[in-house]
């Protein structure tokens, strides 16, 4: 992950990067579940997950990505990053672990969620230091509060 654009700094980003932080986190424990025979507990970290990115791709859509893909030059980029929202969010609704299907389709969603965070990480968040105006910065924190109104935006540091 990129570490020299200092978009690690900006509260709100500083933010994101931590969900993604926890879902992998989570999807790490939930896949060494499975493999010790723990169902439940993999059930139970893929249902925290799940509740997690729901607010995470709230936040995200809402502000960041609804004022970057105004510009031309994001638009693809986020429809394609939304995209892989939806379908994640589908796999996760639908998955069924107790099957070897459904976990080793949970284990390629993973590698798939690897390689989309990384494409915020290293490519639209870095982007969006000199992409966005305060306006669009405001509006972009507002969506995260909105979609996490029992947490507060940390200040970087």
């Amino acid at each position: 992950m990129c570490h020299y654009c200092g978009c690690r700094q900006i509260p709100l980003i500083k933010e994101f990067i931590a969900e993604h932080e926890a879902v992998t986190n989570a999807a790490g424990d939930a896949l060494r579940a499975l493999e010790a025979g723990d169902l439940p507990k993999a059930r139970a970290l893929v249902s925290d997950m799940k509740a997690v990115l729901l607010a995470h791709w709230k936040g995200e859509e809402d502000g960041l990505f609804t004022v970057m893909s105004t510009d031309p030059e994001y638009a693809d980029y986020i429809a394609a990053l939304e995209s892989e929202h939806r379908d994640l969010s589908r796999l996760l609704t639908e998955l069924d672990l107790s099957t070897p299907e459904g976990t080793a389709s949970f284990r390629r969603a993973m590698d798939d969620l690897h390689h989309h965070i990384a494409k915020e990480e290293d490519g639209l968040f870095p982007a969006s230091l000199t992409a966005l105006t305060g306006d669009e910065w405001n509006l972009s924190i507002k969506a995260w509060r909105t979609a996490h109104p029992k947490a507060e935006l940390h200040a970087a540091g």
